[in-house]
Formats: structure tokens, C-alpha cells, sequence
């Protein structure tokens, strides 16, 4: 069952969001609009943190193994700020890596997706986040395609993909008790484990 916003609140007052915005943020106090973070109807949009985000550039000579992972791929690209915000640039038709502000703590009987946000999703922006399995808990590491021939803005602070939380039976064991390899991921990029 997908849970709604009612019942996550209720588990996020219990720790399974933090920090938690109890509705939808889509202006600052001072009035700067923003894409919109917090609660909707049966998700929770989780915002970009400002810390880091890595891109994939090409070095001669290597391949990405998933097996191997090569940190030389990546390269840190700046925060950029103007009027409209904090915001990294993701070149045409390349790949990068960001991290979420908010801490998941999923209980044993929730499982979450993460879904990319209409706003990015016209833009050329493809996310491509892996599922928050029951007993995780961590900083989620965010994935972006920039599918678009242009350069893309992808802003800090501010909502970038949606989380939806299913409740099922609780599990025989979950991700804590089978000590899965991203368990309590930091605010940072996570890269690749075998």
C-alpha cells in the first residue's frame, strides 16, 4: 500500500524523515520561489544538498567498472549562486552524482522509490534513483541524466526527486539486518561498493 501524507508524517515524527518539513515549501520566507520540497499528497520531495556533486567525464584509456569503480571518472563541478538560488550545472548529454539533505530511517515494513520531479523531467533531467529498501537508513546518493542537448541548472537546497514510501508485511530481513553495503551513507556522494 502507498502510504500518504497523513501517515508519513506520523512515521517521520518517528524518525523516518529528518529533517521534515510538515508541508510543501514552494517560497522561501523571503519570498524566492523554489521547486517545491516536503510533503505532497503520496510522496515527499526530498531536496539536493549543497555539498557535493560529482560528474562523470571521460579519461582515455579507462573503462567505469561497477566492479572496480574508478574515482578518476568523477569530477567535482562548483555551487554556483545568482538571484535565482544555489545551483550546480550538469553538462548536455552527461551524467552526475548529488546527495539528499534529508536523512531516511526506513522501518522494517516500508520500502521507498524514488521518482524524478516534472519540473526537471521538461528540462531533460532523467532520475535515476535506486529503492530505499526496508531498514535502510542514510543519506540517499541521487542520480541525474542530463538527456537535453543544453546545459542544466540542478539547484541546491531545493526539491529534486520525490519519495514514494510502501508499507507492506513487515520483512524477514531487511537491509539493516542483512547489513546491505550502503547502509548509514553520509551526506556525500556514495560511489560504488562490491
Amino acid at each position: 500500500m502507498i502510504l500518504n501524507d497523513l501517515t508519513i508524517q506520523l512515521l517521520a515524527k518517528a524518525g523516518m524523515i529528518a529533517p521534515f518539513e510538515k508541508s510543501l515549501v514552494r517560497r522561501l520566507e523571503d519570498g524566492q520561489p523554489v521547486l517545491s520540497y516536503g510533503p505532497s499528497s503520496y510522496g515527499y520531495d526530498l531536496r539536493l544538498s549543497a555539498k557535493e556533486f560529482l560528474i562523470f567525464r571521460h579519461v582515455p584509456g579507462t573503462v567505469v567498472d561497477p566492479k572496480a569503480f574508478n574515482s578518476k571518472n568523477l569530477e567535482s563541478t562548483p555551487l554556483q549562486k545568482d538571484d535565482s538560488g544555489c545551483f550546480f550545472i550538469l553538462p548536455a548529454r552527461s551524467y552526475g552524482l548529488g546527495v539528499a539533505v534529508e536523512q531516511l530511517h526506513l522501518p522494517t515494513d516500508v520500502t521507498a522509490i524514488c521518482v524524478g520531479k516534472s519540473t526537471y523531467a521538461r528540462c531533460g533531467i532523467i532520475a535515476n534513483v535506486t529503492p530505499a529498501e526496508a531498514g535502510w537508513k542514510g543519506h540517499l546518493t541521487l542520480e541525474f541524466s542530463n538527456s537535453s542537448a543544453a546545459d542544466c541548472r540542478i539547484y541546491a537546497n531545493e526539491g529534486v526527486v520525490q519519495m514514494l514510501f510502501f508499507r507492506g508485511e513487515t520483512c524477514g530481513t531487511s537491509y539493516k539486518t542483512r547489513q546491505g553495503k550502503y547502509q548509514n551513507q553520509r551526506q556525500r556522494v556514495t560511489l560504488p561498493k562490491v
